[in-house]
């Protein structure tokens, strides 16, 4: 079984404004191949002149459209077919020009006329000195785009290849992929509030150690993430982990079960579903040392007790109407331990994995997962991205929801 992934399969038409920029678009191109969606390339006269179309059209396998009268053989009006083959449009860099044209609805070469034949969603990745962002004809430009339906980036802040030090680079690339791939995503989880935990927590034996797992948070973020591509409002509860956060998730930092504990209880109630992915500790050294433990001759016992039940609670006090996920990490015994967890914790669903494997399990890019469900029978998933079980899991919590 393979899940449905957000830009598989997507034609998508990269549409690259002059400026310095341009020699991310290439790693923008690379990458959205690399997520298998179908693009095409389309340039300004003035990108060429820092990036040429050829490197665009190797990556590509097609032409690149840069001159609307140029020999396009047999296709004389490209403007319109590309505009109509186009699922989504991206257009990286958008210089202040290039915003300008499409806000007074100019189609004055190869890419402004694209975009005003194009039905399909638009977004857009500002990239330009400071003032020239900041200036209020930009700023009216862009506001005006944004109502009407244009999807705007805001730039990113830093050192930029004029001098200036501000707003105005252009976004990573990751970042567009993230919010193209929101862009293009179903909206059935609108109007929906989702609370997701994630990643390990520390348990202080002493200020410089700590009891944990190995959890990286990785499964949990990618929920997160496929959740709020498809609408929902989604609040990200964290333990200590690595990972950037989500763009667009509202993410609260934990370090213990007991602070983890707090912030999803008093957050619970506003949630319609609740994700609990994060590997809390079950227990805890009982009293941590104030000072760093230091070396000695004989060994050191550490009392341990436990941690409480952050999904039991919940299950607990889960209301009408919500729909509560629990996550089972095992060695062994796999679907009867995951099934008396479900039972024991008034879950609607569980999602349970084998780890210590070396493609599945923590700290891994893939999952091999089960789902386990009340009243009907375990669902075996073949081995996946943690992007595409996240967006598995997703589709069988709405199917709950409906139950």
């Amino acid at each position: 079984m393979r899940a449905h992934l957000p830009l598989v399969g997507k034609r998508i038409l990269l549409c690259a404004g002059g400026g310095i920029a341009v020699y991310k678009t290439v790693e923008l191109l690379r990458l959205l191949q690399k997520e298998e969606a179908l693009v095409r390339a389309a340039m300004t006269r003035n990108a060429a002149r820092f990036v040429t179309p050829l490197t665009f059209e190797a990556l590509t396998g097609e032409p690149v459209y840069a001159d609307m009268f140029a020999d396009t053989g047999g296709d004389a009006i490209r403007h319109i077919t590309w505009a109509d083959w186009a699922e989504a449009v991206v257009v990286a860099p958008c210089t202040a020009n290039l915003a300008a044209k499409l806000a007074c609805g100019i189609a004055d070469d190869a890419v402004s006329t694209l975009l005003l034949a194009t039905r399909a969603p638009v977004l857009l990745c500002p990239s330009m000195n400071v003032n020239m962002f900041r200036h209020p004809a930009t700023q009216e430009n862009l506001e005006r785009l944004a109502r009407r339906g244009v999807a705007v980036m805001s730039p990113g802040q830093g050192f930029l290849a004029c001098g200036w030090s501000g707003e105005g680079r252009l976004p990573e690339p990751l970042e567009i992929a993230d919010r193209l791939k929101k862009l293009v995503s179903p909206r059935d989880f609108a109007g929906k509030t989702v609370l997701v935990t994630a990643g390990p927590t520390h348990e202080a034996i002493d200020p410089v150690r700590f009891v944990t797992n190995p959890s990286t948070g990785k499964m949990g973020y990618a929920v997160a993430r496929a959740a709020e591509h498809r609408g929902a409002r989604v609040i990200l509860v964290s333990g200590p982990a690595s990972l950037p956060e989500p763009l667009g998730v509202a993410t609260v930092r934990v370090k213990s079960a007991l602070e983890m504990r707090d912030a999803v209880l008093a957050l619970a109630d506003e949630a319609d579903i609740v994700i609990k992915s994060a590997a809390v500790s079950d227990y805890r050294p009982e009293n941590p040392a104030e000072h760093k433990i230091k070396k000695t001759e004989g060994g050191v016992l550490l009392e341990m007790v436990r941690n409480p039940d952050i999904l039991l609670e919940l299950g607990k006090r889960k209301r009408s109407g919500q729909v509560l996920v629990g996550f089972a990490a095992e060695t062994q015994n796999l679907e009867a331990y995951a099934r008396e967890k479900l039972e024991k914790k008034n879950l609607d669903l569980i999602v349970a994995n084998l780890v210590g494997k070396p493609d599945s399990g923590f700290g891994t890019e893939t999952n091999r997962v089960v789902f386990l469900y009340k009243e009907k029978p375990p669902e075996t998933l073949d081995l996946m991205s943690k992007e595409a079980a996240a967006h598995a899991l997703l589709d069988r919590v709405l199917a709950a929801g409906r139950a």
